[in-house]
């Protein structure tokens, strides 16, 4: 689960990198901060489409189930 703390730290370590710089394990956490966060998103938006298609289709039989 993406974390106001996650996020927090996702900004923080952007914003270190763009003033001094990130150490090696600073890095490694950002990608793996990004990856994590990216990985939620994407899932986030996969279950809505899959619950959008499964409304539209529900109502569209539902609709198509009228006509006859």
């Amino acid at each position: 689960m993406i974390t106001k703390e996650m996020i927090d730290r996702i900004n923080f370590l952007y914003h270190k990198s763009k003033s001094e710089g990130l150490t090696e394990e600073e890095k490694e956490e950002q990608r793996r901060l990004r990856e994590a966060y990216v990985k939620e998103i994407k899932e986030r938006v996969k279950r809505e489409l899959d619950n959008l298609f499964a409304d539209a289709s529900h109502h569209h039989h539902h609709c198509h189930h009228h006509e006859h």
